[in-house]
């Protein structure tokens, strides 16, 4: 697995307040948006950061924080379904514990989900949109 992170993904209790937040407050540009079910700004080279609704987010990552504090995910993109696996496989092997085994996903990608040490969630996605440019710009 390489060194990387693709997304990362907040789960925000109001993907229309967290709207009016960073893009009519703070005048960060929106990639793409689902309304009311997440947003994605894009925020730096091949990098975003995706406002996700935190209902949703929590089902699919297979987590359910403590009170107050906010679930988020970290993103590694690969290029097929078979590179999930493996990626999978090795972030078990060095000791992650799985919590969402991968599967295709409604939105079209295949995805599955691991917790490192500490707990923290890793997405592991192939998302056959997904294309990061030669200047960063980033296709999902």
């Amino acid at each position: 697995m390489q060194p990387r992170v693709d997304f990362i993904s907040l789960g925000v209790r109001s993907v229309d307040a967290s709207r009016r937040f960073y893009v009519e407050g703070l005048g960060w540009p929106v990639h793409r948006e689902v309304s009311g079910e997440v947003l994605f700004l894009q925020v730096n080279h091949g990098l975003i950061l995706s406002l996700w609704d935190a209902g949703q987010m929590q089902a699919e990552a297979a987590t359910d924080p403590p009170a107050g504090v906010p679930c988020i995910t970290l993103s590694h993109n690969v290029g097929s379904a078979d590179e999930v696996d493996q990626a999978m496989r090795q972030a078990e092997a060095a000791g992650a514990v799985v919590v969402a085994a991968p599967k295709t996903q409604p939105w079209g990608g295949y995805t599955g989900y691991f917790a490192d040490p500490d707990g923290f969630r890793w997405e592991v996605a192939f998302n056959p949109t997904w294309t990061v440019d030669a200047g960063g710009k980033v296709t999902v």
